[in-house]
């Protein structure tokens, strides 16, 4: 019995490379390019950084790719055990490449870059189409449209109230959303996945999820006395949240069925 769990294994570890070689130079070139230190871009050897050897110039691999690489482990072994129903676990992994890798991007840069979304976009109208047929698959996705640019609207006249006020106050005015186009095009591609009607639930517990983290974060600022005036603004990224949200309803359906009950 423990061959059967050598596969998926292997292929897990394997996701992980893949979601952090892609992590580590989409957002620098926007291209599939040899990888680089993060540090000092020294070129890594194919050898060395599959092996997770420091560069050239000494600087050891960050930690979020060993988090990525028993991640992407840990979920493969559980996706072969429990497949994702009706699209099964190749289909699986090739979802969590995805979701991977808007999560890790999102979380360093910010940034949801729209190769990836194009990529996704596809991906979760084959999928989503397979899982719950073509008409709740668009329906989610314009869903997720409608109810996400409200939310961006609403975003741009309270970063413009801020602005004003920042301005009135003496301080200069900076750029920050809290919502931004590349989440809009996230929550599309997550409704074509997740279908109508679960769209709004992976949105609203999105949401609560990031009010909760943020709760924990602003008493941790509190309490250490690194707390800022608009300090959320700058670093909390909201597509995780989103990513999270689809992960659950898609792999972990009795988590699903346990707080929506039939």
């Amino acid at each position: 019995m423990l061959i059967l769990w050598i596969v998926p294994a292997i292929l897990g570890w394997a996701l992980g490379w893949v979601v952090n070689y892609l992590s580590d130079v989409l957002p620098v070139t926007r291209r599939f390019s040899p990888p680089v230190c993060l540090d000092c871009n020294a070129e890594y050897s194919i050898k060395d950084y599959l092996l997770f050897r420091p560069c050239f110039n000494g600087h050891t691999r960050k930690t979020r790719v060993w988090l990525v690489q028993f991640s992407m482990l840990a979920l493969s072994l559980y996706i072969w055990s429990q497949p994702p129903s009706k699209i099964g676990y190749w289909a699986g992994l090739a979802l969590l490449i995805y979701l991977g890798i808007v999560f890790v991007i999102d979380m360093e840069h910010r940034l949801i870059l729209h190769p990836t979304s194009i990529a996704g976009s596809l991906l979760a109208l084959v999928l989503g189409t397979i899982s719950h047929g073509l008409v709740p698959t668009l329906t989610g996705g314009l869903a997720g449209l409608l109810i996400m640019l409200a939310f961006y609207y609403f975003g741009v006249l309270f970063a413009r109230f801020r602005a004003k006020r920042m301005h009135a106050q003496g301080q200069e005015a900076d750029d920050e959303e809290a919502l931004g186009a590349g989440d809009v095009i996230l929550v599309t591609v997550l409704g074509f996945l997740v279908g109508w009607p679960l769209i709004w639930f992976c949105i609203l517990f999105s949401i609560l999820l990031g009010g909760v983290v943020s709760f924990f974060l602003v008493i941790s600022m509190l309490l250490t006395r690194r707390y800022e005036t608009n300090a959320l603004m700058r670093f909390i990224p909201y597509g995780p949240y989103f990513v999270i949200g689809a992960a659950l309803i898609i792999f972990f359906p009795k988590f699903l069925a346990a707080i929506i009950p039939g």
